[in-house]
């Protein structure tokens, strides 16, 4: 069992996950099903964001969904209102998502712990009304129309449900790629030495503010990414883009995933996203399904799948490491070695 699960955590899982994914539109049997897969790849990314600011540093952003649709807004203005190409607008939504991160993070992580998280509350609630009623600037409940698709440069025809696909499924391998980096690297150690405490982090001479600002600029520029390349797909957006829900919705797929791991957010992702489109046919009725099925995951895996697993085993392989260094014993079947006589 333990060399079976040895499997998902070797380096080549990753790109046997990468052959599945690129082949997923030549085996899905319908459109729908890639325009849905392509869907939770953006709704990824956004999660990968949070990730970060959460599960790498601790904090409880609930503002999350918030800078989500800022980075879509800024790409359905800069596309539809002023006529910029996609490209510059989607550098510039990226943009205006960190330079908004920065400004938030600045005032909110002066709190801590729950104060922090309600703060950040009421900063989602903000953007969502000030894209409700701004009408000169969001056009209100009306909504955005035309909003540009990638430009392919002739080359490819990004408004075709295939080809948005693996352009989203280059920005989910470029976020995973980033994340790993950043866990591995010094900042990332750095992030994870403040979510085990304030405290212990200032004893090691970190710097609270500047990284606890840094994990959050990093994380909203992740949500306006997402938000931007959710604008270019669906080419509509409305205030419903800002509903504070979207950001618990994000935290129930980093929740049910596993907070602080790399694939936690991408399989909690894909996996809630196609679980309740498997259950669309109950309409309102499939939370109570989905429902208490998050409550039993929660109790049982608290860490979350991916948490849960690779902490199982860490176990394993601890107790086989224990089992290779006692004297007498063999590693493999755990018996007796008498010596020769």
């Amino acid at each position: 069992m333990r060399r079976f699960a040895s499997l998902f955590t070797h380096p080549a899982a990753r790109w046997v996950l990468l052959a599945l994914a690129l082949g997923f539109p030549f085996v899905a049997s319908s459109e729908y099903q890639v325009y849905v897969m392509a869907t939770a790849f953006i709704w990824a990314i956004a999660v990968y964001g949070l990730n970060i600011i959460t599960g790498y540093c601790g904090q409880l952003n609930l503002a999350h969904g918030g800078f989500f649709a800022v980075g879509a807004y800024a790409l359905a203005i800069l596309t539809s209102d002023h006529g910029w190409n996609f490209w510059p607008a989607f550098l510039a939504a990226g943009l205006i998502s960190a330079a908004l991160g920065a400004a938030v993070g600045v005032v909110s992580l002066r709190l801590k712990e729950h104060y922090f998280a309600i703060f950040t509350l009421c900063v989602g609630f903000i953007i969502y009304l000030l894209i409700d009623k701004w009408e000169a600037l969001t056009h209100g409940a009306i909504g955005i129309r035309g909003i540009a698709a990638p430009d392919g440069f002739g080359l490819v025809d990004f408004s075709q449900t295939r080809p948005f696909y693996y352009l989203a499924l280059g920005f989910l391998v470029l976020a995973i790629w980033f994340a790993g980096r950043l866990a591995s690297s010094l900042l990332g150690r750095t992030f994870m030495a403040i979510r085990n405490g304030d405290a212990l982090a200032q004893s090691l001479g970190i710097d609270l503010m500047r990284n606890k600002v840094l994990a959050f600029v990093l994380s909203t520029t992740y949500a306006g990414v997402a938000g931007a390349l959710y604008a270019s797909m669906i080419r509509f957006i409305g205030p419903e883009e800002a509903n504070p829900n979207h950001t618990f919705d994000m935290i129930t797929y980093l929740l049910i995933g596993g907070f602080g791991t790399l694939f936690g957010p991408l399989a909690g992702t894909v996996g809630v996203v196609w679980i309740t489109q498997s259950l669309q046919f109950l309409e309102d009725y499939r939370m109570v399904i989905f429902g208490p099925l998050i409550v039993v995951l929660v109790i049982f895996m608290p860490r979350g799948v991916v948490g849960t697993f690779l902490g199982w085993k860490l176990r394993k392989d601890a107790e086989a490491a224990r089992a290779d260094a006692r004297p007498g014993v063999d590693g493999l079947s755990g018996t007796e070695v008498k010596p020769h006589a």
